[in-house]
């Protein structure tokens, strides 16, 4: 059975960890900066999102600790996760060149710059515009 595939924010979300753990904040800022400020998540859709994917299996919390009394928890991708992510990645690449026509997919235009696997993405990794990136 093929997967359904991933929402923007979820997408979203799942490559701002990529890079590593992370707190509310950091995710909200990676998500608005990957999406080039097209995509700004509210404190209560992230918080919903990330209680589902910590349901499903995707995120994990990493820590918690108490910053200016307040509790900071910062969540991880799962292994999981990141297979999700690289499966999603692919999808999308496939998708895309379908859509460029054989021209411009035979001249790479559209393609990754440079291919991330999943071990990669733990390095960091982000996906503007249908190109993935490593920095």
């Amino acid at each position: 059975m093929t997967e359904r595939s991933l929402r923007e924010p979820t997408f979203l979300i799942l490559t701002a960890l990529a890079a590593g753990a992370q707190h509310g904040y950091g995710i909200m800022t990676d998500v608005a900066q990957i999406s080039g400020g097209r995509v700004r998540l509210g404190a209560g859709t992230l918080y919903a999102a990330l209680n589902r994917l910590t349901t499903e299996r995707l995120v994990e919390v990493d820590r918690e600790e108490i910053v200016d009394a307040r509790l900071r928890r910062y969540y991880r991708l799962t292994p999981h996760g990141a297979q999700r992510l690289a499966a999603e990645v692919e999808r999308l690449r496939r998708s895309t060149a379908v859509a460029a026509g054989p021209k411009a997919a035979s001249s790479n235009r559209l393609f990754a710059t440079r291919s991330c696997s999943v071990s990669a993405m733990a390095r960091g990794c982000s996906w503007i515009s249908f190109n993935m990136k490593c920095w």
